[in-house]
């Protein structure tokens, strides 16, 4: 299967693709809304959620927003690179839940995804009510682990 007709039957397949993708398949998270599947040889993760899906799409926009100045990235309505885009979703979720938990362990991943997007709701009033500031250090010290080649 060549890279053009994947991408389009994904895209037939999964109808609503998780924002959250590259942190869930990395390990660094979990959604209670999400379900994996497989299609060829890789695997894709689909919102279950229509609410949760536009509450994650508004999420990431902000904190694309908050983090393309201190991560140099010119234009925040463009694809991101790989390694940029797993320091936004992954730092950014630690970054909210350590605002929301602050005894927690910074590295632990994140059990649900949409129940820490409902609790910063109830917390913050609205997503626009973080305090990116805060959320952006996270984003900005994640560190993303290295691929280990196999031989």
């Amino acid at each position: 299967m060549d890279e053009t007709q994947y991408r389009q039957t994904y895209q037939q397949v999964n109808r609503q693709r998780c924002v959250f993708e590259k942190s869930i398949q990395t390990g660094q998270s979990n959604c209670s809304q999400s379900h994996r599947f497989c299609l060829a040889d890789r695997e894709g993760v689909a919102c279950n959620l229509e609410l949760g899906h536009r509450r994650c799409v508004t999420l990431q926009d902000l904190l694309r927003r908050n983090a393309n100045f201190a991560l140099g990235i010119p234009k925040i309505d463009a694809a991101l690179p790989h390694n940029k885009e797993l320091r936004i979703q992954n730092g950014g979720l630690l970054g909210i839940r350590q605002l929301l938990e602050q005894d927690k362990e910074a590295s632990t991943p994140i059990t649900d995804i949409h129940q820490l997007i409902t609790s910063t709701i109830e917390h913050f009033q609205s997503l626009d009510g973080i305090p990116y500031a805060e959320v952006v250090r996270f984003i900005v010290s994640y560190k993303v682990k290295k691929r280990r080649r196999s031989s």
